[in-house]
């Protein structure tokens, strides 16, 4: 029997480029943020639909699967509310809206009926009651469940991210494949963007518009001549150094104003990758952040997949959400592949 995925909350289609990868018919994402139609629709076989998904007719989803195949439906909310950076800042009692979106996520679940479901977000979501409702639910609808922490590496991602998939299935028992690679395998900077043209601070590749770096203060590139790979702001000259490291609750801060190692995975990449001093986010070896293209690399995107149009300008903050936010292709593709395994084993047909 066939098997139709809606993708939720698809953004610029990393879930559903893993997906695809992996066999699967994806025959819609659908997200609040237009923004993300270009880069979706260029790169995926998928249509993309514009909306909010707590105001969604789930009827209307129900239409986009051919009425005989097996329903999929995924898709990974929005995760600030969840993350640690975000927990750092919140205020006692203020509640994001986007905490609905899992609880809409659930409606959804209910009305549509899918034989198969995947949510995939941030590992703190699992200390949050909205997580453990949404668990419940989907027990109490007969769904078997399991969900982990994974780390990316294992299947693949050139990066240290970890991230919590939650499969269920009304069809039988499911999970997550065991890792394809062990730590002496995993994929490494120099693996995903060792190849890529050399860039100065500020400049943008001839043949690729989103190779590009942004432009660095002369201060930050003195501080980056000074960077080892690995290394800390206590590489650098005393005068470089921001007042905060000459403070006690200073001196830990030694994940930001770094250079990547070329042999090892990326650290995890954020919606701000692009900023040398928003992390360790500074070239192994060349004098400046990442660009966009290796940003999206180390997030295992094709190289070829189109995120701007060549013709017109593009909002590089933006871009730089769209990429970070995406879940890692790589961990998509493992994630449908789960998915095609646990049908072929149910015996579906």
């Amino acid at each position: 029997m066939p098997v139709s995925v809606v993708d939720l909350f698809c953004g610029v289609g990393g879930l559903t480029k893993g997906l695809e990868l992996a066999g699967m018919n994806v025959v819609a994402g659908i997200d609040l943020d237009e923004s993300c139609k270009y880069a979706y629709e260029s790169n995926n076989r998928a249509r993309f639909i514009t909306a909010d998904v707590n105001l969604l007719d789930a009827n209307k989803i129900i239409q986009l699967y051919p009425q005989e195949d097996i329903r999929v439906l995924v898709g990974c909310a929005p995760c600030q509310p969840f993350s640690k950076y975000t927990q750092r800042y919140r205020k006692e009692g203020h509640k994001d809206d986007k905490w609905r979106l899992l609880y809409s996520f659930s409606h959804l679940v209910d009305i549509v009926n899918p034989s198969i479901v995947s949510m995939e977000n941030v590992p703190e979501l699992v200390k949050e009651t909205v997580f453990e409702d949404f668990i419940n639910h989907l027990l109490s609808a007969r769904y078997n469940c399991s969900w982990s922490i994974v780390f990316c590496p294992d299947y693949g991602v050139p990066q240290q991210r970890k991230r919590l998939v939650l499969l269920a299935s009304l069809l039988g028992e499911i999970s997550l494949m065991p890792p394809l690679l062990e730590e002496k395998n995993y994929r490494t900077v120099r693996d995903a963007i060792g190849h890529l043209p050399v860039l100065r601070d500020g400049q943008i590749d001839d043949n690729d518009p989103i190779h590009c770096s942004t432009k660095m203060t002369e201060t930050n590139l003195q501080r980056i001549r000074q960077s080892v790979p690995g290394g800390t702001w206590k590489d650098w000259d005393e005068h470089l150094r921001l007042k905060c490291h000459t403070k006690s609750t200073g001196k830990g801060y030694c994940a930001v104003y770094g250079r990547m190692c070329w042999d090892e995975p990326a650290p995890t990449i954020t919606t701000q990758f692009y900023g040398y001093g928003n992390g360790r986010f500074g070239h192994p070896e060349q004098d400046r952040a990442l660009s966009y293209r290796e940003g999206a690399l180390l997030q295992s995107f094709p190289e070829n997949y189109v995120f701007v149009d060549k013709e017109q300008s593009f909002n590089r903050r933006e871009l730089g959400v769209h990429i970070g936010n995406a879940v890692p292709v790589e961990l998509a593709r493992a994630i449908g592949i789960s998915i095609q395994n646990h049908i072929n084993e149910m015996g579906v047909n």
